[in-house]
């Protein structure tokens, strides 16, 4: 059964003490804040917006985009009305300005975390890590901000089926942007995946109905194949790829953890 779509104003509770995201109390009574789906769960009730731009806050970990290089600062796309500001002394090591280029250049990419927000929407941002630099291999899918709970799934369970059924490396970004990276069919796999969990949002049993999806699109994968009768006298020549430690995706995984 698909989840109850709500609209703002709906009454989603009468325990005052359950309020949670996208609601607000009125004369001890829940009402929903935005027209979005209904999250009820036994110690909370919340609605997820349907459609909304990211709004930054103080600790979300996020994909950046580098647009602008100053003397002191890289200006980042931060997939938001507001730009944020990746100050030189935030980097791990001491940086001379003739260098900025050089670490980070305009169209690079990097997971950063939200320094600080303040009353005007100037956004700080930082590394999160040490170890997370620029990202140098794979490719990077945006969806709607508000569809990132939906890709992470409850306890991390979305994450972590994509995570085994595609055989790639995820990182979901709070912004909407998620950085995917392994052998071609696999990425071009995960990023249908995505597509489908962005359409789907608002669907129940949807870690099941992706994985029954990726299960029927490998089984067309292999069917499209044709037979190998003979083997080429040629040496398959694989091109260096970027190296991403296994200790870098431990950290990513990490930060998929919705308790940290």
């Amino acid at each position: 059964m698909d989840k109850k779509i709500v609209i703002p104003g709906d009454l989603i509770s009468e325990n005052s003490k359950k309020a949670g995201y996208g609601t607000y109390v009125k004369n001890d009574k829940i009402y929903s804040l935005f027209c979005g789906i209904e999250n009820l769960k036994e110690d909370k009730v919340g609605v997820i917006p349907l459609a909304g731009v990211y709004i930054p806050s103080a600790n979300d970990v996020v994909i950046g985009i580098v647009i602008v290089v100053t003397p002191s600062n890289w200006i980042m796309d931060i997939a938001s009305p507001y730009d944020g500001l990746f100050h030189v002394s935030e980097y791990p090591r001491r940086i001379e300005s003739r260098e900025m280029h050089e670490v980070l250049d305009v169209g690079d990419s990097i997971i950063l975390r939200v320094k600080d927000v303040d009353n005007s929407m100037k956004v700080e941002l930082a590394l999160r890590d040490s170890s997370f630099h620029k990202l140098k291999s794979g490719q990077i899918v945006e969806v709607e901000p508000v569809k990132v709970p939906r890709v992470i799934g409850h306890g991390g369970s979305m994450i972590s089926m994509l995570k085994k059924e595609t055989n790639c490396s995820i990182f979901v970004g709070q912004n909407g942007r998620i950085w995917i990276d392994g052998k071609d069919d696999d990425v071009e796999l995960l990023s249908k995946a995505l597509r489908k969990i962005e359409a789907e949002a608002q669907r129940s049993g949807l870690t099941d109905r992706i994985y029954n999806f990726l299960k029927n699109e490998r089984s067309k994968q292999k069917e499209s194949k044709p037979a190998k009768f003979f083997k080429s006298a040629k040496k398959e020549i694989k091109l260096p790829k970027e190296d991403h430690s296994e200790e870098i995706y431990r950290k990513i995984d990490v930060l998929l953890d919705p308790n940290n």
